[in-house]
């Protein structure tokens, strides 16, 4: 991979995350009654809320294609002779990214929770969470023992981790915006670090 596909890989993610804090914090400001720490991102997206298609353009579909894009670059720089858990990892880490697209393709419609829509919706963020959760464990544990990639198999392990408690666990117990944004934060914060490449990879 060239010097410029490189510094392009190395930002998308930070990119990506810019986009979608800027968008959530925005677009939430100006939306009377909104909070943070208690509604879902995707209200802000819902069918019927004023800029709701500009909102799941910025928040969701581009970040998304900007993680795939990472996605694919790690693909490419994982050792050529990776066993079958970190080439299946790989592929569900780009699954996450294209579920993560979906969530903006498929807004939420609050006047009917139970319409094809909003269950649409509800699956593609499923779908996002149970691909990226056990993308990353498999890289960490096919990389675990490959000195070059040691340090980003524990990272990626306790960011699985942490987005399977935030997501699943932490919304018992916390305002449930909270959780949400946590396990969105986490994933961004993973994606930045994956595309910094590295030297000894």
């Amino acid at each position: 991979m060239d010097t410029r596909m490189n510094l392009a890989v190395k930002y998308a993610a930070l990119a990506a995350f810019i986009l979608f804090a800027g968008a959530v914090y925005g677009f939430g400001a100006a939306l009377d009654g909104f909070v943070q720490a208690q509604h879902p991102v995707a209200l802000l997206g819902a069918r019927g809320f004023p800029n709701a298609m500009a909102f799941n353009l910025i928040a969701f579909v581009l970040p998304g294609m900007l993680a795939g894009v990472v996605a694919m670059a790690l693909r490419e720089r994982l050792p050529r002779d990776a066993r079958w858990p970190v080439r299946i990892g790989a592929q569900l880490v780009f699954l996450s990214a294209l579920a993560f697209i979906a969530m903006g393709l498929l807004p939420l419609d609050t006047q009917d929770l139970e319409s094809n829509s909003s269950r649409m919706h509800g699956t593609a963020w499923m779908l996002w969470s149970v691909a990226f959760i056990p993308g990353v464990v498999l890289l960490a544990f096919g990389l675990w023992r490959d000195r070059a990639w040691s340090r980003f198999a524990r990272i990626s392990l306790a960011v699985g981790l942490g987005v399977l408690l935030a997501a699943f666990f932490l919304v018992a117990v916390l305002p449930p915006g909270i959780g949400q944004r946590l396990a969105f934060g986490l994933w961004f914060a993973w994606l930045i670090y994956a595309g910094i490449p590295r030297r000894d990879a």
